[in-house]
Formats: C-alpha cells, sequence, structure tokens
C-alpha cells in the first residue's frame, strides 16, 4: 500500500471518528439520575405538610426546577466562578489544576466545573483518575449542549450531597433551616454552598468551626465581588450555624400515610404530591384536637378523628385520623387513622334514632330506657361490657353507647 493511500485511509477513519462524536454529541443524554425519591406532599398552597424518607434512607426531594438567587450566586463564586461562561469545562481551571497535581506530585485539585460534577455524581462512585476526568469533560460538554445553565444548576442543587443522609437542596433547607428554599438568607446560602463540597467531613454535627470559617470566608467573597452589601455582610455574619438537623414538617402524618398506602409505593414519582388540604385550617384543627385531648384523656377517651371537608366540591381542607401523643402512644395508638378505621355501623345510627325520638316526642333526654336482659324473637342484644343498667336516661345510654337500650328504642320507634 502506497503512501497516498495510506493518507486517504486515515482520512476516511478521522471522518468516520468525527461523524460517529457528531451523533454522540447530537444524541440526548439519557436520565442522570435514577435515585428512589422521598414521597412529599404539600397543601393547596403549596406549604409544605410532611414528607417520608426515600426507600435507600435519604432524604432525598424530587428535582427543584429553580435555585434562589442567593444560592446559585454563592454556589458558582465559590465552585465555578465562571459557570455561566464555559462550555461545561474551564480550560483555565484544568490547567492549573494540572499544574497543581503536578508540583505536588498527587491529586490536590482537580479543576472541576459544576457541571462536571454533576456528571460525577450522576455516575456514582467512579475512580478520579485522569482518564475517567477526560469522560467527564466529554459527557459536560455533551450536556451543555441540551440543557441551559438554570437547567444544569438545578439538576446539581437537586442531587448534591448535603452531609449525614440529606441530598438536594430543598431537604438541606428544611433538615437545617426548616424552611423553604425561597426563604433562605445569604448566610443560609453560603453554608449550604460549601457543605457539597465535602458533605461528609462538614456538617452541623461536627467541626463547626471550619463550617464557620468557611461560609465566613465565602460571604467575604460575595462582598469583595459587590454580590451582597457590608450591610448584608455584617448582618450574615452575626446570624449562627444551626445546632443540629431537625424534623421535617409533620402536619398531616395520617395524610402522608394514607397517601403512601394508595400510591403502593415508598417513593414518589417526579413530582411533589399537591393535595386539597388547607394548611393554616389544618393547624388550627390541630392545635384543637390536642386542647381536647388534653382534657378528655382524663376520662380515658384517647383517640380523636377529625375530617374536614368542603361542601360544595366534596375536597378535603383538613385530614386529622388521629391524637399522635408520643408519651402516651403505646395506650392510645395514635398512629392508627380512625378516619379510614372500620366502625359499628349501630353505634353511628344510635344519634340518629335518639334524634328522630326526640323530634318525634317519644322521648325526652332524661327518659328511662330499659336496659336489661332483652330477648326479641331469639335474638338476644348484649352491651360491650356486657353488664345492665336496669333503667337508664336516655342521653346516658346514647353517651355510653348501650346497645340494648337503643334495640329497644329501635323496636317502639320502628325502622
Amino acid at each position: 500500500m502506497n503512501k497516498h493511500n495510506i493518507l486517504k485511509q486515515k482520512r476516511y477513519y478521522l471522518i468516520f471518528i468525527s461523524i460517529l462524536f457528531i451523533i454522540f454529541l447530537l444524541l440526548p443524554p439519557g436520565e442522570l439520575f435514577d435515585n428512589p425519591l422521598s414521597l412529599v406532599i404539600e397543601s393547596c398552597e403549596g406549604e409544605l405538610l410532611g414528607a417520608h424518607i426515600a426507600n435507600d434512607g435519604q432524604w432525598r426531594f424530587p428535582n427543584t426546577s429553580m435555585v434562589p438567587d442567593n444560592f446559585a450566586g454563592a454556589l458558582t463564586l465559590y465552585e465555578d466562578k465562571r459557570f455561566y461562561k464555559h462550555p461545561g469545562f474551564d480550560p483555565l481551571a484544568l490547567a492549573r489544576a494540572l499544574y497543581q497535581n503536578i508540583k505536588y506530585e498527587n491529586i490536590v485539585s482537580g479543576g472541576s466545573t459544576i457541571t462536571m460534577q454533576l456528571i460525577r455524581l450522576s455516575r456514582k462512585g467512579k475512580p478520579r483518575t485522569y482518564f475517567q476526568k477526560i469522560v467527564e469533560i466529554l459527557l459536560a460538554f455533551k450536556l451543555e449542549l441540551h440543557y441551559t445553565k438554570v437547567e444544569i444548576l438545578a439538576f446539581y442543587a437537586s442531587n448534591a450531597p448535603f452531609g449525614g443522609n440529606v441530598v438536594g437542596l430543598t431537604a438541606a433547607s428544611w433538615r437545617y433551616f426548616a424552611k423553604s428554599i425561597e426563604e433562605l438568607t445569604w448566610a443560609e446560602s453560603a453554608m449550604l454552598a460549601v457543605l457539597p463540597n465535602s458533605p461528609s467531613l462538614i456538617h452541623p454535627g461536627k467541626n463547626r468551626n471550619e463550617l464557620l470559617r468557611k461560609r465566613n470566608w465565602l460571604l467575604q467573597k460575595l462582598l469583595n465581588n459587590k454580590i451582597i452589601t457590608k450591610d448584608s455582610y455584617e448582618l450574615s455574619l452575626m446570624e449562627a450555624l444551626p445546632e443540629k438537623p431537625v424534623s421535617f414538617p409533620n402536619i398531616a402524618p395520617h395524610l402522608l400515610v394514607r397517601i403512601l398506602k394508595n400510591e403502593n409505593k415508598t417513593t414518589a414519582d417526579n413530582t411533589v404530591i399537591k393535595t386539597t388540604i388547607d394548611a393554616s385550617l389544618q393547624k388550627k384543627v390541630n392545635s384543637i384536637i390536642m386542647n381536647h385531648y388534653e382534657l378528655f384523656r382524663a376520662n380515658d377517651i384517647n383517640n380523636i378523628a377529625v375530617l374536614v371537608l368542603k361542601i360544595e366540591s366534596g375536597e378535603v381542607l383538613s385530614y386529622n385520623g388521629n391524637v399522635i401523643f408520643p408519651e402516651n402512644n403505646s395506650q392510645n395508638n395514635g398512629y392508627v387513622d380512625n378516619i379510614v378505621s372500620n366502625r359499628s355501623t349501630g353505634s353511628i345510627l344510635k344519634p340518629l334514632l335518639y334524634a328522630a325520638m326526640l323530634s318525634s316526642g317519644e322521648i325526652l333526654p332524661n327518659s328511662l330506657i330499659p336496659d336489661i336482659p332483652t330477648n326479641i324473637g331469639g335474638f338476644m342484644p348484649k352491651n360491650y361490657n356486657r353488664s345492665y343498667e336496669g333503667a337508664i336516661p336516655a342521653y346516658k345510654a346514647l353517651a355510653r353507647s348501650l346497645n340494648i337500650p337503643a334495640v329497644r328504642m329501635l323496636r317502639n320507634y320502628g325502622v
């Protein structure tokens, strides 16, 4: 084969490889993450009512479609200051990282952009080698061709680790500050921006001095770049770090469990489940229930359930399945949802029978009703406690849900 043919063959190979590379870039990237998600329920106004941990033990909320300006500004300045200008990889950062690694004869810097870090997160634990770095660069470049910077930032914020078993900005915001991401301050945003860099080392439970130092360093950098004002900077320095992770809101626990069972799974889809619950009303009913429980439990009344419906549409405005009282839960079974628990239909009809006989004038509240052994054509009703009162006022028979007086009243009144 002569030299001309060899060059021609190499040219064909180069064209073929180039076509394959272009096809690779043009093909849309597959789904980046298939991790199980927490089930999240919201009120009709969008307020968080409750969440159930994902089945891999992580608090991982469904992807957010937006990232607050505070966090976006803090994160890009800390991790990737040329994020909005590069095509997925930053040649200057890579050159600096290569120089430092050669100088110290060790990998001390990766030079990864936020897009490259997102790719590394999606590839789950690939070794940090130069070959893998090249793969990350190619995949990051491809990702930038198919998604906007805002979408990439949202992907990263939704899937970055934030210490412990907290994944994603939304879960971290609730876990550390008990608020939605839209309410984060500059100090809180700066603290969260430094966590994904080393989540196993820095989180509010330990190394607090190092976490505080990094947060304040980032705040200083935000001031120097004129992203925040001097007043905002000084006020942010005064904000304390969270003492410890806090519990997620649990405003409608029984509804959360019911939805979880109805969904027949332990994770949610890529959407948050929005309910018809009125958050303000739900909280008020919760408070009323607890006040009544304090009064009633002295009389051994340990369960209360309330369902509030909108008459015109049938929408559920408040769902309170029981009283969850941890100190007394073994006695009152507070986690049992009494809204969906089976009921005795006879007991449900007793108040209707009582009201009907009051209305017809056949009884008064203090009318004495026989509570004695009774046999009606072989049917022998029994009271729940298997005892008899002899004669008992009608209102007391109703309050105690006695069966024999109710049967005798029904026989007189008629079906």
